[in-house]
């Protein structure tokens, strides 16, 4: 496929006119701003006029099949919101449940340009299903609590990552790729953690887990264990190898230099931690300090949607808010923590960038809505102007998978409705035991 003449951001995320972008096997196979020899990369893309062509983005952290409990716990802090809503909910969910909101949670994100997904939960095969058919990419992993003194080999959660592992990991060219998961330190025992470090070291595969995510969770970390979460993770091992640090909001200098020792991702989740009323990321600090800082949805339970371009501009507007600097988070760096931040995360070194040889993950953008005028800087109205529903198209490794409201790749209605069939057994089953 070739786009032809079209407006773009370039790897180092300057705007490019007139350029031509030849897709190839999955990957950009040409990038100039003149054109190719006729026919060279097949049909021309017909609808490249008036839209911004960006890199994909990745999501650094999710939990996709949580899209069952979209409004479901509202108005509760997290310690009330997971024990009162969310768990008990999730008790009844089974494995097609799981299946079938991984496949919305999954073409949601589609939906608003996100190719790839750094996602924590639970049920590999069914998780491992929605998300092959979805047509997205992802970095799985099965979040791991334990409450008693079982070791992490003797939990479901081990055999069930080390199945989903030899079943899934690699799936279609490396578009499924499978991690190993701690849900959090306050979630489990030393044992534990440590078990999930040397299971993740002896596999060769990286780490996912939810770090200082709310003060009380940070206090107790010290009562525990005498040191911060970030500290005590580390000691566990869980740092040394790739490894995503979800939200990190309670965190100091010390944990910063640790993540940065360590080349730790921190995932940081804006709109969630807002919603949550948990606290804010220091992310300009993390920035600052040289550690990767990439962006998350969280969930649609604690969210509610999954609209990377509405997180973009709430992580830009956070930051300079809170600090009373104007200057912190450029609309490059918030494309950037979007984007490439989370492909090198996930180890997925060929993506992130409108870059020849990488993998296209390309999305376009659709320039014509009132507030896209005037255009001074295209950069800055994609960041600060630009709504979510003006993403026109998704490509995933070359395929399109979502295009002007319609998915490629599996019937959104089927899913809408087994979705609803689920929450209504559900939400019987709670009553039942109220």
């Amino acid at each position: 496929m070739l786009f032809q003449d079209i407006v773009m951001l370039d790897e180092d995320f300057q705007i490019r006119q007139h350029m031509y972008l030849g897709v190839k096997d999955g990957r950009i196979a040409y990038l100039s701003d003149t054109p190719p020899d006729a026919g060279a990369f097949g049909p021309v893309y017909a609808h490249g006029a008036g839209k911004l062509f960006i890199p994909g983005f990745f999501n650094s952290h999710s939990h996709a099949p949580m899209y069952l409990l979209r409004g479901y716990g509202e108005n509760l802090r997290l310690n009330d919101w997971l024990n009162q809503r969310i768990f008990p909910f999730e008790d009844q969910l089974t494995p097609e449940d799981i299946y079938w909101s991984c496949l919305l949670g999954a073409g949601e994100m589609l939906r608003f340009g996100i190719v790839s997904t750094s996602d924590m939960y639970m049920r590999g095969e069914a998780l491992s299903r929605g998300f092959a058919d979805s047509g997205i990419k992802a970095n799985l992993s099965l979040g791991c609590t334990c409450f008693d003194q079982r070791s992490y080999r003797e939990l479901p959660a081990y055999q069930d990552t080390l199945d989903t592992l030899a079943a899934w990991h690699g799936y279609d060219n490396g578009r499924l790729l499978v991690d190993f998961s701690l849900h959090g330190e306050y979630t489990s025992s030393e044992k534990v953690a440590r078990g999930v470090a040397e299971a993740a070291w002896e596999n060769g595969r990286g780490i996912h887990v939810h770090v200082a995510e709310t003060k009380e969770e940070t206090q107790g970390c010290y009562e525990r264990h005498g040191m911060s979460p970030v500290a005590y993770l580390a000691a566990c091992g869980l740092f040394d190898g790739p490894a995503i640090a979800a939200h990190s909001i309670y965190i100091d200098q010390a944990d910063i230099a640790i993540y940065k020792e360590k080349g730790v991702t921190v995932a940081t989740c804006p709109k969630s931690n807002l919603k949550l009323a948990s606290g804010v990321c220091p992310a300009a600090q993390l920035l600052a300090a040289g550690v990767n800082v990439a962006l998350g949805t969280d969930s649609v339970a604690s969210n509610n949607n999954l609209n990377m371009l509405e997180e973009m501009k709430t992580f830009a507007l956070l930051h300079k808010g809170v600090s009373g600097d104007p200057t912190l988070i450029t609309p490059a760096q918030a494309l950037y923590a979007a984007t490439k931040a989370g492909a090198v995360a996930q180890g997925r070194t060929d993506c992130g960038a409108l870059k020849l040889g990488n993998r296209a993950d390309i999305v376009a953008v659709d320039m014509q809505g009132p507030y896209w005028r005037p255009a001074h800087n295209l950069l800055h109205n994609l960041l600060y102007a630009a709504v979510g529903s003006d993403v026109y198209m998704t490509m995933v490794d070359g395929k399109i998978r979502y295009e002007n409201g319609e998915f490629m790749d599996f019937d959104w209605e089927r899913a809408v409705y087994e979705t609803e069939q689920a929450r209504l057994r559900i939400l019987a089953a709670l009553a039942a035991k109220a």
